[in-house]
């Protein structure tokens, strides 16, 4: 909220300097953030008045103007396209100074003297306006200085509000909280109900009373738009940011700056029959006043008339119904919109209104009516006209409900630290305009005005005594109190354990964003469901991620262009799944490998990293979470077929493992083999609780097994069964060697395994053992088909 202080204190006027004023607003909560003074530096500019204007004879574009500065007349060379006779505008005389410390002197163009300078905005650092002259009222006093006339003196406060702060979006409301400050009350402009002169009134229906409780409408004829906006409006419209249209959008302006409510007009001659206040239609199209045409969606509230869309409800209005210099009757809006039915609405269309600002924090639902009394009575002094009645449409039960709040004094000191006397407690309420409804044995009950939006609890209460007490009374406490520990489940491994593992094999932790490109995450991942942002940052960051293999991806291409060969990286985030109507969040493992196993070095190869590298690395991981997780071959349509494995433990989907498809590698330009996994975090972090067990002191039985498989069976089915039928006492198993080769016959393979048994209270014999060698053989032989080698 950017304001002029000199309009503030027109409402509240505190004996306090511009800077101890700002501090002042700062430590109440309204943070000021910057201040700048309204005008740039001058000096000896004065009003001038042109009393007659002749071509130069040796310039085309130039002009001879007689000027009188109060004192003297002087002649003037000047270019502006505007200046003409009669006109009062800023002239600095000789030996003035502009800002820059740009000095006038006597000069002469082409020939001709020239004794000052007529300026424009720009040249007087009022604004950037620099096409013509800044012309001055006629009745602007020949001769006095400028800066007195215009009140110059000034200062452009911005305030940084927090969102709960709507009722500080105005004049109104800073004056409210200075004046609370200063035990002062502020004048503000009376506000008189203006009399109707005919009976014309527009016809109104609201058929979206959830987005709209409350709607008025109020019809003024005869508007003379060419009249000119009083300086002193544009002056206030101008330091408080806000440019200059035309009479009737700089009075709805003037009148939302000063009272926080929204308004607009219409040109009466461009609705169709009436106003509707509805919901969008699918594919409804409007062009805004900005010339932007956008496609509605049925989310959108609008203003419409009997045939078409007239105005995005509490953000803009359209171009075909806006005002201009040829407007004849207006149709004035003042209205209240639930704050949640336009949340983030004009962020959709790529809009920020100071309509929709407001509007969307949540404007006093009680202010309509007295803002548009107000505005229709500057618009009558400004373009004449004659009013109608005001027209109100309002849904009782979709308004909001005046609240009431118990508040306990022993509350507000245990909060605080101290207890403040209850008449200086009551004080400070009605100076905030909080209703005390009823006075309690232990507080008071509040009754909340509707300008106060934010205040809800009884927190808010003690939040509002605090803050205009002053934070600087408050006793400095230290807070006390017992905290018990955190009782941490031994099962479950914390993610820093898995970060502190990967770290020590030589990976990196990348953090990327959860935004990703929707044409690679089409590639990673086509069997989900991107979820589109409402406003992305830019097309390739447009959809949220259901794989972290996109973002790591994107890391490689990153890492490969600027010539790293070997990269090994891993991340721990979110992604982000659509279940129905809700996001399902999951977090997730992954990491991604690429070039040599070992960095280079005189002992180590340059051996390339294969699959079953990163496969033992993750039984690494495995082993120190305290799970067992199987891997079984399988399909992705991001991994290359034949290279990829499924994760399971007890049987249950976790994750992926396998190379990179060769044809995704050649879509994202990448260089040698991928190897990727992606693990479910939720599914792996818990394991079993580490457990003491007594070392046998019996010797250990091995026997060694050599059978011939088919090629397709995998290991882990020859693990399994193998484990199930070599009984309890079963304490290794290893395959140490696999070996293929023509005499074992096409699509054969050969699988050498140690079986070792070892009993914890006494010695195996012979027999045991041999019975439960042969019940493997024979399961594998039935079960797998597998030929036991000789």
């Amino acid at each position: 909220m950017k304001f002029s202080e000199q309009w503030l204190r027109e409402w509240v006027n505190p004996e306090i300097s511009s800077q101890e004023l700002m501090d002042q607003i700062t430590m109440a909560g309204l943070e000021v953030d910057g201040f700048e003074p309204v005008a740039g530096k001058f000096q000896d500019v004065v009003v001038g008045e042109v009393q007659s204007v002749e071509p130069h004879p040796d310039a085309d574009k130039l002009r001879l103007c007689q000027v009188n500065d109060g004192s003297q007349t002087v002649q003037v060379v000047c270019g502006a396209p505007n200046v003409r006779q009669g006109m009062k505008v800023p002239f600095a005389v000789v030996g003035a100074v502009l800002p820059g410390d740009f000095k006038i002197r006597k000069a002469k163009l082409r020939g001709q003297p020239s004794e000052g300078m007529l300026c424009s905005e720009a040249e007087l650092g009022l604004s950037e306006n620099h096409e013509g002259l800044m012309e001055l009222p006629s009745d602007a006093p020949v001769g006095a200085a400028l800066s007195d006339y215009l009140k110059l003196n000034d200062v452009a406060i911005d305030v940084d509000l927090t969102p709960n702060r709507s009722d500080c979006l105005s004049i109104k409301g800073i004056a409210r909280e200075v004046g609370v400050l200063n035990s002062l009350v502020p004048q503000s402009p009376r506000i008189d109900p203006v009399e109707a002169v005919h009976s014309e009134v527009p016809d109104i229906r609201v058929d979206a009373p959830e987005g709209c409780p409350r709607y008025l409408g109020r019809i003024l004829r005869n508007v003379n738009l060419q009249a000119e906006t009083p300086l002193w409006m544009q002056e206030k419209l101008r330091r408080s940011g806000v440019r200059s249209i035309d009479a009737a959008v700089d009075v709805t302006n003037y009148v939302m700056l000063e009272q926080g409510q929204p308004l607009h007009a219409f040109d009466r001659d461009e609705i169709s029959s009436g106003i509707v206040v509805r919901m969008a239609l699918p594919a409804e199209k409007l062009v805004l006043l900005d010339g932007q045409e956008v496609e509605l969606t049925d989310q959108t509230l609008v203003i419409a008339d009997h045939e078409k869309p007239i105005a995005i409800a509490g953000i803009m209005g359209g171009e075909h119904s806006g005002v201009s210099p040829k407007t004849r009757d207006l149709v004035l809006e003042a209205a209240y919109f639930d704050p949640i039915t336009l949340a983030g609405k004009a962020r959709h269309y790529g809009l920020h209104t100071d309509a929709s600002h407001r509007f969307e924090r949540g404007v006093d639902y009680e202010l309509a009516r007295d803002a548009m009394e107000r505005a229709t009575r500057l618009l009558m002094d400004i373009v004449g006209g004659e009013p109608g009645e005001i027209v109100e449409v309002a849904s009782a039960e979709h308004l909001p409900q005046a609240r009431t709040i118990d508040f306990r004094s022993k509350r507000l000191a245990d909060v605080l630290g101290l207890e403040i006397d209850r008449t200086t407690v009551e004080e400070i309420l009605i100076r905030l305009g909080l209703g005390i409804d009823k006075l309690l044995k232990n507080g008071w009950r509040i009754t909340v005005p509707s300008f106060r939006p934010d205040i809800s609890i009884e927190e808010d209460l003690i939040e509002e005594v605090g803050r205009i007490y002053g934070y600087n009374n408050l006793p400095v406490t230290e807070p006390t109190g017992a905290f018990g520990l955190r009782v941490n489940d031994e099962a479950t491994r914390p993610v820093s354990a898995i970060r502190d593992y990967f770290v020590s094999h030589g990976y990196q932790e990348a953090i990327t964003y959860s935004f990703v490109d929707p044409k690679v995450q089409a590639q990673i991942d086509p069997g989900h469901e991107s979820i589109a942002l409402a406003n992305p940052i830019s097309s390739d960051l447009s959809v949220m991620r259901t794989s972290l293999w996109s973002g790591l991806l994107k890391t490689v291409a990153h890492n490969q262009n600027r010539q790293q060969s070997r990269i090994r990286l891993f991340e721990t985030g979110l992604r982000f799944l659509q279940d129905d109507q809700r996001i399902d969040q999951q977090p997730m493992l992954a990491g991604v490998v690429v070039g040599s196993q070992y960095p280079e070095n005189w002992a180590n190869g340059r051996r390339t990293a294969d699959f079953f590298d990163v496969k033992g690395e993750l039984e690494g991981l495995f082993s120190l979470l305290g799970i067992e997780i199987g891997f079984a071959g399988s399909r992705h349509p991001a991994l290359h077929p034949g290279q990829t494995a499924e994760l399971l433990r007890d049987g249950v989907h976790v994750g992926w493992l396998g190379t990179l498809h060769p044809q995704v590698q050649k879509n994202l330009e990448l260089n040698g083999t991928i190897l990727m996994f992606e693990l479910s975090l939720n599914s792996i972090v818990t394991g079993y609780v580490p457990n003491f067990k007594e070392i046998s002191k019996f010797p250990e039985v091995r026997r060694d097994l050599a059978i011939i498989i088919g090629g397709e069976v995998a290991f882990a089915d020859v693990e399994r069964l193998t484990r199930k039928h070599a009984g309890e006492r079963l304490t290794a198993l290893r395959a140490f060697d696999v070996y293929e080769g023509e005499s074992l016959g096409e699509g054969n393979r050969s699988l050498a395994l140690s079986l070792f048994w070892q009993h914890p209270e006494r010695t195996l014999n012979e027999d045991e053992v041999h019975s439960l060698f042969n019940g493997v053989i024979d399961a594998l032989k039935e079960e797998l088909g597998a030929i036991l080698r000789s």
